[in-house]
């Protein structure tokens, strides 16, 4: 019988004791205003928080759920409140150039200032200006002015029709032309008339004429357009002082708000030229509003301010989340819009992106969504490495597209960004991508357990208190916090550790308040905590019942009673989503005479993984060194995972499957009461495996499920023991003596609990006790050899066994 006695309950559990906590629910305890567990990822924010120079930018390790993005947002949040709020932006017309509109940096609350105040100025001159040039000084001034130039006109005329009558001419004055008329005793002469008179007369009137018609084309071609322009420029100078006296008050009254700023003060210079420059776009609006025009193109809307970062309401610098982080959300974007079939655009459809947002701040991202959008990825690279914004369309960038689009001045850039992605993926960017370690320096890796210890039991505590208070859920009385902790050590399979998953632990927490509710309790307690569990497996353990439904109906064959050679129950767990299971296989082993080699079945079939490959070779070298250093090896194995249909990896079953090889070589049975788990090294040793927990519960099920005969148990290795965290019906069942948990650290003490057959210890001749299994393979080995060199069998006379052939660990009977 093997020494190795099963584990107690006291060895087994490590339960939480209710009783260490001084309260009676969590309504007395305190919100944790701390993140717990997290010292090493919150140095390392500190630091690439507070270091300003370029490319200490930080990316945050963990799996999800874990409470990075809570954490960093909470400390980002807080960090930012103790620096001052940036400075607001916008873009505004570049009356010499349109196309390149002008950005304007202002402090912060000043940017909504000049909007309000150009929308206010613009407003009141659509008024202003048409009542000016309504006015009565106005219409005098201007008809003064044109009066001028009438009489100009009127004199010229006058003059020429003078210098006409002198020559006996009338000057006639039709719509289509002027006309020279000779006059015969102040009559009008008729063409007949004009063609009896004397040759020597018509050539006096005739050049008289030619003479009057180059003064008229003079006066018609040279001399009027001279004096309109001069009227018009005179219009034209008194439209701008009426204009200039009109803008100048509003103007000056918004100037005095921006006092301090000279880039604004430089914008609204600009303004008031170009509206004393097309001040007929305010007087003539009725004309404008027939033109079939999108608001965006109405004339004075180049006057609007694209206010894109407005910080009135913000407390400090910006700490902002893009959700989705595509190429536009992150680097701005310029819209169009459809007008009369063509795509149009102007500086205030100029879009702001996450990176303007958050200038002068904090950018968190989500690593994964940003490297699946395209082009994203390296527009925040090349957005980092130059320090400044360029909104640009992704089609412009790619010189794909061909619709009228604007070039904005690019905006400088100081922000911290902040990656949030998982171990593998921080890795795999740190290889492939020479550009993530230059811009990302700073690696904040989030633990996923934390020490288990009286002081973080009571900070669990707190943050459960937390949970509930935030969530409005039912206060937890100390047994159920007790539970949950419990239930926080199962997570991380660690009797000394619990879970920092905050999603799960917040998802139990929650669960559990539903459940006390339905049960119509004022307080939520252990009872409610198991039943929150059992329903979270119940709702996804539809394959679990599959499997273990066709192992009690035999369609998988499963023994739980007898005793077998070459076969044992292992123990495998099935990943489905978050939620693990473990189910018992079966492991075969046959042996026969060959050269020494030991088939994988999985393996030749292409169905093992590298890892379960690596243990068959251990296997094979333990053999060797076990026993072939003094004969060789000269047998043939076989090794398989029988009904298993999917691919096998991972080492945990080498521990079971040295069992059963060695099982077959000696002839012993093993007992299928038992199962097992652990991995092997080439010395014999056993050595930790994961999830341990579920497969101790998948064999157990099918014991129980079978009727427990006492006889039934697993075999883990010794170092997995502080990993138990055992359901508390197999905790019962432990106590009750139904039911044991072996713990080994050696082959040697794995295959005497599996057969009842003392291991046997090598003596100095270096061989083992004849009846021991380490003898009988022996035995069995030299036996394959002496076929193999063709030694035949010595016949032996049966008589009565000597003392020395009773089985002892110290028989040095030799073979």
């Amino acid at each position: 019988m093997s020494k190795i006695k099963a584990l107690s309950v006291d060895e087994i559990t490590t339960c939480c004791d209710p009783e260490q906590f001084s309260f009676e629910t969590t309504d007395e305890l305190e919100n944790l205003d701390k993140i717990i567990g997290q010292e090493r990822a919150l140095k390392s924010i500190r630091f690439g928080i507070g270091v300003k120079n370029d490319g200490y930018n930080l990316y945050v390790l963990g799996p999800p759920g874990i409470g990075k993005s809570t954490a960093i947002n909470q400390y980002l949040q807080e960090k930012a409140k103790e620096n001052s709020t940036p400075s607001d932006w916008c873009y505004v017309n570049n009356f010499q150039d349109e196309s390149s509109p002008i950005l304007l940096k202002l402090p912060s609350g000043f940017g909504r200032i000049l909007k309000e105040g150009m929308s206010q100025l613009i407003e009141d001159l659509q008024s202003a200006i048409p009542t000016a040039f309504d006015s009565d000084e106005y219409k005098s001034r201007a008809q003064l002015i044109e009066a001028k130039l009438q009489k100009k006109e009127q004199e010229a005329f006058r003059t020429l029709g003078k210098e006409a009558t002198k020559h006996h001419l009338k000057v006639l004055q039709t719509p289509e032309q002027f006309s020279f008329i000779p006059l015969k005793d102040d009559t009008e002469m008729s063409p007949q008339d004009f063609e009896q008179l004397p040759e020597d007369e018509r050539a006096i009137f005739e050049k008289a004429i030619a003479a009057l018609q180059k003064a008229l084309q003079n006066l018609l071609q040279k001399e009027i357009p001279k004096w309109r322009k001069t009227a018009r420029e005179s219009f034209r100078k008194l439209n701008h002082q009426i204009t200039q006296e009109t803008v100048a008050l509003p103007i000056e009254s918004l100037s005095n708000k921006l006092s301090e700023l000279p880039n604004a003060l430089e914008y609204l210079q600009s303004v008031k030229d170009n509206v004393i420059a097309t001040a007929h776009d305010f007087i003539e609006p009725a004309a404008q509003a027939q033109m079939p025009t999108m608001d965006t193109q109405q004339p004075l809307h180049r006057f609007a301010v694209n206010l894109i970062l407005d910080h009135t309401k913000t407390d400090g610098m910006p700490v902002i989340y893009e959700e989705h982080p595509s190429y536009g959300n992150l680097i701005g974007r310029i819209e169009h819009n459809a007008f009369m079939g063509a795509m149009v655009t102007n500086f205030t459809l100029i879009k702001p992106g996450a990176l303007h947002k958050a200038n002068g701040g904090y950018l968190l991202l989500d690593a994964r969504k940003l490297l699946m959008q395209p082009y994203a990825w390296e527009g925040l690279k090349q957005a980092l490495y130059s320090r400044e914004v360029r909104i640009q369309a992704l089609e412009q960038v790619l010189s794909l597209g061909s619709a009228v689009t604007l070039e904005p001045q690019t905006m400088p850039l100081d922000v911290k960004v902040v990656l949030l992605g998982d171990r593998n993926l921080y890795y795999r960017l740190h290889t492939y991508d020479p550009d993530f370690a230059e811009l990302f320096k700073v690696p904040a890796d989030f633990e996923e357990t934390l020490d288990r210890n009286p002081g973080n039991d009571q900070l669990y505590a707190r943050l459960i208190a937390t949970i509930v208070r935030e969530q409005n859920l039912r206060p937890f009385d100390k047994f159920a916090v007790a539970a949950i902790i419990h239930q926080s050590m199962r997570m991380t399979a660690d009797t000394e550790k619990l879970s920092t998953h905050m999603r799960s632990i917040a998802d139990l927490v929650i669960e559990a308040s539903y459940w006390a509710d339905q049960a119509g309790r004022t307080a939520a307690t252990d009872m409610d905590v198991k039943n929150a569990v059992t329903q979270q497996i119940e709702r996804v353990d539809r394959v679990r019942d599959q499997l273990t439904d066709n192992i009690l109906r035999d369609a998988v064959l499963i023994d739980t009673t007898e005793s077998v050679i070459g076969q044992i129950n292992a123990l495998a767990v099935y990943q489905m989503g978050n939620y693990r299971f473990g189910k018992p296989t079966r492991i075969t082993a046959t042996t026969r005479l060959g050269d020494g080699k030991l088939v994988d079945i999985a393996r030749e079939t292409k169905m093992g993984g590298p890892t379960h490959t690596k243990g068959i070779f251990i296997l094979n070298s333990f053999i060797g060194a076990r026993y072939g250093q003094n004969q060789t090896l000269a047998f043939h194995a076989s090794i398989a995972f029988e009904q298993s249909y999917g691919g096998i990896d991972g080492d945990s079953a080498s521990l079971a499957e040295l069992c059963t090889l060695l099982s077959s070589l000696a002839s012993v049975p093993i007992k299928q009461s038992l199962a097992m788990t652990g991995s092997v090294n080439q010395f014999g040793q056993a050595q930790v495996i994961g999830g341990v927990n579920e497969k101790v519960e998948g064999f157990y099920d099918i014991c129980n499920a079978r009727m427990l005969t006492g006889e039934q148990g697993v075999i883990i290795p010794r170092n997995n023991v502080k990993n138990l965290i055992l359901r508390h019906d197999i905790i019962d069942a432990i106590q009750a003596d139904k039911f044991h948990i072996y713990a080994v650290q050696t082959i040697d003490e794995a295959i005497e609990l599996l057969t009842d057959v003392p291991v046997g210890k090598v003596n100095a001749r270096g061989q083992y006790p004849i009846k021991s299994v380490n003898g009988k393979v022996q035995r069995r080995l030299k036996k394959f050899a002496d076929l193999r060199n063709n030694k035949p069998a010595k016949n032996k006379v049966k008589t009565k066994p000597k003392k020395s052939d009773t089985l002892s660990d110290n028989d040095d009977t030799p073979l």
